[in-house]
């Protein structure tokens, strides 16, 4: 699958910022993704829960329940217990990215970032279709451009 060929699979993105969800629906949908977006933690647990996506792009910082409390209980549901997950967040300490990996993230990027890494990473996770392992690659120290869990 290119990036300008991604079989309109949907994608959904859980930001409260509003211009920034709209960057990120604009530049999936480009790519050929179907996009749908909540702006807080809350909703987008229940929309996800309701009908997993075949991935997921999560901010940490969200108003009503945060992106790890999301995570974290995508985690546990059966239905998108092994949905591909990529944290999105302007969050990059090593124990955030520590924490993220822990509750399942299959990757990490922080912001700001380049369409090009953004749409690079949902295709990775696309095409690997899994949550991480205990026996995964260990956390980087800490997130300057993103770090990868693949």
């Amino acid at each position: 699958m290119s990036l300008y060929d991604a079989g309109g699979k949907r994608i959904f993105v859980a930001e409260d910022d509003a211009a920034i969800a709209e960057l990120l629906t604009t530049r999936l949908e480009i790519a050929g993704y179907r996009v749908n977006v909540a702006h807080d933690g809350a909703n987008a647990l229940r929309l996800i829960l309701l009908k997993p996506p075949a991935a997921v792009i999560l901010d940490v910082n969200m108003p009503k329940l945060d992106g790890f409390s999301v995570l974290r209980t995508m985690r546990s549901h059966p239905a998108c217990a092994r949905t591909p997950v990529l944290m999105l967040t302007a969050r990059k300490s090593a124990a955030d990215v520590r924490m993220a990996r822990e509750y399942g993230a299959n990757d990490y990027l922080a912001k700001p970032f380049e369409d090009s890494q953004l749409l690079t990473r949902v295709e990775r996770l696309l095409r690997s279709g899994r949550t991480p392992s205990a026996a995964a690659a260990p956390v980087p120290p800490a997130v300057e451009d993103g770090a990868t869990f693949l």
